[in-house]
């Protein structure tokens, strides 16, 4: 939106007026019986309005689109010498849809009054072309409605989410919520996930969705709870003993097709033939993949190193060291001696050094010995503060029963 501009909450709705100068009891009920509803939009009564629904085409300008509608030039040239603060014309773009407003005047000559230009399917900007020309900025509100969604997964779970029309961007958001104790690479065919969450709308038209309250993930045989408590300044999702789902490293590096190669001290070089230790984990995974560091800390090598190509390596702490090898580049800037953030890209999925293809070779050291990373126990953030158990007790004993009366129904 527009800095500064003037916000309007505005939708379909009616208005009845009624003349107050009628007199009498009969009259009153004649008036009463005549009156119409008068149908506002965007701030105007549109039913007494004819009205043109146009779409802005490639390389068109406000001035040539007001200029075919019928606008007289000073109309035109009012409205575009206005401050770009009221209306930058420059962010017209191509596709979106406009209306034209008109009224007969006295003359019986027909004026171009208003032209309205959706920029979103919540914003929109008003011009008006009459004596005071001015400009509105209109934004229709969001409307919030609970949702109880449970879908089980025959592949993924954004084609879950497809197949039963619910948003994608709960699979995304449900994804960044289990990253660091469910691997979505990993779902198993009848896995499933039950979710209570906002869904936001705009008039009638699904926008997306708010925030989700609570999740229960079935994945390897097991529910895994999270519930979201917001409460001074703790405001994270957590399990039901009140564990963050947070964890101290992410369960993967990478997107990624299929692991080719697990951790062990015995496999045989599939380059230089011979029985050798392969402490990490390979990943399968198109080259360009984005590379992210499995958790915040230092940047402590990067450079070309033999077989293992272009590698970085990464310090997270007193305890825990991981290195991301094979990379085809290093993620623009990234430096020795810089601190990385949880998720941030460092390199990208490449074949350098000693490979036979595209994939990552990821390895993790626990106080300077090799661990397996698939067998990594991360350990946790903070949990819920003592001073909060019961109030988050509460919470989680409320969604737990909803649970039971959604499945009940």
């Amino acid at each position: 939106m527009i800095s500064g501009m003037k916000r309007y909450s505005f939708g379909i709705f009616t208005i009845l007026l009624f003349l107050v100068s009628c007199g009498g009891q009969g009259a009153k009920e004649q008036c009463e019986k005549e009156s119409a509803p008068v149908r506002y939009e965007y701030g105007l009564p549109v039913d007494s309005f004819r009205i043109d629904t146009c779409v802005v085409k490639e390389g068109e300008t406000l001035g040539g689109m007001l200029n075919r509608l019928g606008a007289t030039r000073q109309q035109i040239t009012g409205i575009t010498l206005m401050p770009r603060s009221e209306f930058d014309v420059r962010s017209i773009r191509p596709g979106k849809t406009y209306y034209a407003l008109y009224q007969t005047d006295t003359a019986g000559v027909e004026q171009l009054q208003y032209y309205i230009y959706l920029s979103s399917i919540r914003e929109a900007v008003v011009l008006h072309l009459t004596d005071s020309m001015h400009v509105e900025h209109f934004e229709k509100p969001i409307i919030h409605r609970d949702r109880v969604a449970e879908v089980v997964i025959e592949s993924s779970l954004w084609n879950a989410m497809v197949v039963n029309d619910l948003p994608v961007e709960l699979a995304l958001e449900l994804s960044d919520i289990y990253a660091w104790t469910i691997d979505f690479f990993g779902l198993q065919k009848g896995d499933s996930i039950r979710v209570f969450y906002d869904e936001q709308y705009v008039d009638s038209t699904r926008v997306g969705i708010g925030r989700i309250y609570a999740a229960d993930f079935y994945h390897a045989r097991r529910w895994q709870e999270a519930f979201w408590f917001e409460e001074g300044k703790i405001h994270n999702y957590f399990d039901a003993d009140g564990n963050s789902l947070r964890k101290a490293f992410l369960k993967a590096p990478l997107n990624y097709k299929r692991i080719s190669s697990k951790f062990t001290y015995h496999r045989k070089h599939p380059i230089y033939k011979v029985v050798r230790p392969h402490t990490g984990v390979d990943y399968a995974a198109p080259a360009g993949t984005p590379v992210v560091s499995i958790g915040d800390g230092v940047v402590t090598m990067r450079q070309y190193k033999g077989g293992g190509g272009h590698t970085v390596k990464i310090k997270h702490n007193s305890t825990y060291t991981t290195a991301y090898l094979h990379l085809s580049k290093y993620a623009k800037g990234l430096a020795v001696g810089q601190h990385v953030k949880q998720g941030q890209v460092i390199g990208y999925v490449g074949s350098s050094g000693a490979s036979t293809g595209p994939h990552l070779d990821f390895r993790v050291w626990k106080n300077g010995t090799p661990i397996d990373p698939l067998k990594m126990v991360s350990p946790p953030a903070e949990p819920i503060p003592a001073q909060y158990k019961d109030t988050f007790a509460t919470v989680v004993n409320a969604y737990r029963n909803q649970w039971q009366q959604h499945i009940s129904k």
